[in-house]
């Protein structure tokens, strides 16, 4: 097999491997009348998105909790069960009763995320930066042992359990393939080329994929590729396009339309399933960060309207946005008041209905903020 898309290799080993070819495309893409419409669909999406950062009371705090969305939805494309209680629950101390290590790998995903967008602030998308994101998903969860942070030094392979390699689904390119390869991707992404950026966002996914560079973690690599790239290229004024609930709802045919490439040169369908997805996901993004606002204007009004004058009051309502779930020693660390000022307000705020106590119990309680939890499903 030798085509548009890569050729397959006879490995000595006895198996053949998929060697991707180098993009842009060659013959160039095609984009047809359909893919065009999604094209402008996404864009307008997606501007949509940005422009609601701009108008969003405390965005830090808003895209602090769509985070840890998309860390828990990402993580469970890779077979975690950690839920967005769990995370939740994590933060807001009750450790003891939740020693979850899938839990741990969402953290490490919601930490892998923040450090990255920290770094472009200076440091350009790169394989270098690429690595440091690895190193970071993937220390001290499942998967530690598999050289974090470093290309891939041996085959690897995609399949069902206990698959050999002649068995594979696929196979990615050789081990002494990868730097090269990965550095020609990191020149494709700096490259001045004249193809419109949600389509070479499409390209630069599909080709880290099929590199598949790391022996474990790729696939959540690779997603937050996708974010980093928009907001590096300056689509994105904020971290807020996360396609894994896309990809959630749609798993099986994410992976036949990446299957697609390779087995039939058609770069086209996957950029238009990956246009989709854009639209999409940009569109419920928009739709919640609304729904939030209008929230936050509704509970404020609640506040005011049952005499709560406490300043303290709102500045709890606020970091609810990023932490819905909280205890009395939270808003004593967040906002440096004592552990009776505290515990009053957040009565106040439970008598009126803002937040609801989850416990029962008399000590150690938490609260959550269950109108927020209902926008974030």
């Amino acid at each position: 097999m030798n085509g548009r898309s890569g050729r397959l290799i006879q490995q000595p080993a006895g198996y053949k491997a998929f060697i991707p070819a180098p993009l842009p495309p060659d013959p160039s893409l095609h984009l047809d009348d359909e893919s065009l419409v999604l094209l402008s669909n996404a864009d307008m999406a997606l501007a949509r998105l940005d422009g609601i950062s701009y108008v969003l009371p405390n965005p830090d705090l808003f895209i602090l909790m769509y985070e840890k969305k998309e860390a828990v939805l990402s993580s469970q494309i890779e077979g975690t069960q950690s839920s967005l209680a769990d995370v939740l629950d994590y933060e807001a101390g009750a450790r003891a009763s939740r020693k979850n290590s899938d839990t741990k790998e969402v953290m490490n995903y919601l930490a892998a995320l923040g450090h990255g967008i920290k770094r472009l602030e200076k440091l350009p998308l790169s394989s270098r930066l690429l690595r440091e994101i690895h190193k970071i998903l993937m220390t001290g969860v499942r998967g530690q042992n598999k050289i974090p942070g470093e290309f891939r030094k041996t085959q690897n392979w995609i399949g069902s359990v206990g698959a050999s390699l002649r068995e594979a689904a696929y196979v990615p390119p050789p081990a002494t393939d990868i730097v090269q390869m990965m550095g020609d991707l990191e020149k494709f992404i700096h490259a001045d080329i004249a193809l419109p950026i949600l389509v070479k966002c499409a390209l630069i996914h599909y080709q880290f994929e099929a590199i598949h560079p790391f022996l474990d973690g790729n696939g959540r690599v690779g997603r937050l590729l996708v974010t980093f790239f928009l907001c590096w290229s300056g689509v994105l004024s904020e971290p807020m396009l996360y396609l894994s609930a896309f990809l959630n709802d749609n798993q099986q045919e994410y992976y036949d339309r990446l299957t697609a490439v390779r087995v039939r040169d058609d770069y086209e369908q996957w950029v238009a399933f990956f246009l989709r997805g854009v639209a999409e996901t940009a569109g419920q993004a928009a739709d919640t960060a609304k729904r939030v606002i209008q929230l936050q204007k509704t509970d404020r009004e609640k506040i005011r309207a049952a005499g709560i004058e406490s300043v303290y009051a709102f500045e709890i309502l606020d970091n609810l946005l990023a932490r819905p779930i909280i205890t009395v020693p939270d808003v004593v660390d967040k906002l440096h008041i004592s552990k009776q000022a505290a515990t009053k307000i957040i009565d106040k705020l439970e008598k009126i209905g803002i937040v609801r106590e989850t416990t029962g119990a008399r000590r150690n309680r938490r609260y959550s903020y269950d109108a927020l939890l209902e926008l974030f499903g």
